[in-house]
């Protein structure tokens, strides 16, 4: 009976009889669960999602208002590539093989990178410039391109021989291990000391820091990233037009249209005078796509279509010249 001394509703009823048998399997006992739910607080929303803590994220290294505007877009950003590697797992650890699985996955990966590159305005238009030269220099040597995160995406992509330096895709062997391909990867060169040709102080600290890991989930993955994914499909799964279509959709976003946007927020911020990007990061050499050549999936590619990646840079930089 409850407080009104009506008698529990039938399907309350049958809900306690449920969690009794779930609580009696796992050896505990339902009531003193019960006694914990009545001296429970209600959850509310800024507890849940932590409000506080992640408002409290933000610790400026310097007085200008602007610069809480770069550190917030680039945790949202982090945050993102924790929702796309989220995803990524989902594809590798699949026992299904079905086209429409692998494809619900990458829509939701697209859509995630399509709001990260429609909202990199914030980065090219939201900051005042004179800001953003000024309050930089307090950031040194940090820089974007130690996002593990990203590296994370791309070595849970494709394998490692995919993304070697384009000058020496041509000298690997086939008995080189993980290792000896990691040493050629090609964003190393975009951290190479502009005058020295040295590994900039960004590039070692990062090396430091998540060589291991990244190592870790490479061995891991060696023969099961999105790549050996896709190609391990059934040959009908393999062929479905909008899994082809969401695999190129991801691999342009990711090896074109993000750094097309990068390049976007350098040029207005760091191209008069020849400024370095902050680290030391050689951004000229390093950003454009058409440089790196990367591809997740080259084999879903045309061979006009890789010799035009990244063309758009090129052609953008021509009509701005005009």
């Amino acid at each position: 009976m409850n407080t009104n001394n009506e008698p529990i509703k039938p399907e309350i009823a049958e809900k306690i009889r449920q969690l009794d048998k779930k609580f009696e399997n796992s050896g505990q006992d339902l009531g003193s669960y019960l006694d914990g739910l009545l001296h429970d607080r209600y959850l509310t929303y800024w507890d849940y999602i932590n409000l506080d803590t992640l408002l409290s994220l933000q610790l400026p290294r310097t007085h200008f208002p602007d610069e809480e505007i770069f550190i917030v877009y680039h945790q949202i950003t982090e945050l993102h590539f924790k929702l796309i590697i989220h995803e990524l797992k989902q594809i590798i650890d699949d026992k299904l093989q079905t086209a429409a699985f692998f494809t619900k996955k990458l829509d939701r990966i697209n859509r995630y990178f399509r709001v990260l590159i429609n909202s990199f305005d914030i980065m090219i238009k939201g900051m005042d410039k004179e800001q953003f030269l000024q309050f930089r220099m307090s950031l040194l040597p940090a820089s974007g391109f130690q996002s593990v995160q990203f590296r994370l995406i791309e070595i849970y992509a494709t394998p490692l021989n995919h993304l070697v330096h384009s000058t020496k895709r041509n000298q690997i062997k086939a008995e080189d291990t993980l290792e000896d391909l990691y040493e050629d990867l090609y964003w190393k060169s975009g951290a190479t000391d502009l005058k020295t040709g040295e590994k900039t102080l960004t590039l070692k600290q990062f090396e430091y820091r998540y060589t291991p890991r990244m190592m870790r989930i490479a061995n891991q993955v060696k023969q099961s990233t999105v790549y050996h994914k896709y190609l391990e499909l059934p040959e009908k799964e393999r062929n479905n037009s909008h899994l082809i279509e969401a695999l190129r959709t991801f691999d342009s976003n990711v090896n074109i249209n993000w750094l097309l946007m990068h390049m976007g927020a350098a040029q207005r911020y760091l191209n008069k005078g020849d400024v370095q990007a902050t680290g030391g990061t050689n951004w000229k050499k390093f950003l454009p796509p058409s440089f790196q050549n990367i591809m997740f999936f080259p084999n879903l590619w045309s061979s006009k279509e890789k010799e035009e990646w990244g063309k758009q840079w090129v052609t953008h930089q021509f009509n701005t010249a005009k």
